[in-house]
Order: structure tokens, then C-alpha cells, then sequence
């Protein structure tokens, strides 16, 4: 009786968890990498991480990126920042930061409340974003309740500006 109530238990945690993955109805965006004939760029060393974080605006040029890389595995359920990497639930998040809200990647398909959002993504809107989606565009699709923690907040945006090709100006 033990090993069968653990076996649903299991199954019920998989079925659940699959959700997460990309959506049947988005395609991974790999038309970047298969038609740019251009080597990928290395991956920066850790040492180019702090020196990109030093160069960061504060409060992000202080952040923890191993929180940040550790909460951004709650994103990574349903987003991806690799360059030229896939769509899953959720769009490809490199290079966002500088990007209007709702168009790139363009590959994505967007709710029509974040594509008529009309901001661009800074370090300002994506704090306020991840605080709580659904109160910033109200009727967007993504299910995240936010990060309630502003230093969880700071730190995932420190991770993400550091890791998906941000350029300080």
C-alpha cells in the first residue's frame, strides 16, 4: 500500500512538474543559431562575471549573484537566457534589458496586455516586475506571484543583467 501511494505521489509531482517545460504551442527560437554561421562567443570566465557586476549601477554592482543564480532557478522553469537560446513557457530573456516590453524576442507570442505594455525593460521595471507581474500588466500570462524580497529581486537582475549580455553605459 506504502510503495503504491508513493508511486501516485510521484506521478502526480511528474504531471505537475511537466507544465513547467515549454509549451506546445511555442517553438524554441533556433533560427539565430542555425542561420548566423558565426562561432558562439565564450562564455564569460568568472572573473569577467565580478568585473561585469563592478561595472553594474548600484545596488546591483553589490548584488549575490549565487542567490541570483539561485532564485533565477525558479525562472528558468519556463524561461531561458542563454544568446540564440529557446522559448519555453516563457520567452528567451537574453539581451531583454534595453528592449521594449512585449517584442523581443519576436519569435514569442505575447499577451496583447504585455505587448501593449509600452515600457522598456530597465533594471527599475524588471524590479517592479518581479515583484508582482500581474498587478505591473494586469492580464499578462505569466503565473509567477513575484519575489517579495527586494534583495531576491536585486539579485536576480544582477544575475541576469551579468549572464545574458548587458552592457553598462
Amino acid at each position: 500500500m506504502r510503495s503504491l501511494v508513493l508511486t501516485l505521489t510521484a506521478a502526480a509531482v511528474a504531471v505537475g512538474l511537466s507544465g513547467c517545460g515549454k509549451s506546445s504551442t511555442q517553438q524554441p527560437d533556433q533560427s539565430a543559431q542555425a542561420t548566423s554561421g558565426a562561432p558562439q562567443a565564450a562564455e564569460p570566465t568568472e572573473a569577467d562575471k565580478k568585473a561585469i557586476l563592478a561595472s553594474l549601477p548600484a545596488p546591483y554592482n553589490t548584488a549575490d549573484l549565487a542567490n541570483g543564480q539561485g532564485k533565477f532557478a525558479l525562472c528558468s522553469s519556463c524561461h531561458t537566457i542563454t544568446a540564440g537560446g529557446p522559448n519555453m513557457t516563457g520567452p528567451n530573456l537574453h539581451g531583454i534589458i534595453g528592449e521594449k516590453a512585449g517584442m523581443q524576442p519576436a519569435s514569442f507570442h505575447f499577451s496583447d496586455p504585455m505587448r501593449a505594455a509600452g515600457f522598456t525593460w530597465d533594471p527599475q521595471h524588471l524590479d517592479q516586475w518581479l515583484a508582482d507581474p500581474k498587478a505591473m500588466v494586469p492580464g499578462t500570462k505569466m503565473t509567477f506571484p513575484g519575489f517579495k524580497d527586494p534583495k531576491d529581486r536585486t539579485d536576480v537582475i544582477a544575475y541576469l543583467m551579468v549572464e545574458s549580455g548587458y552592457k553598462p553605459q
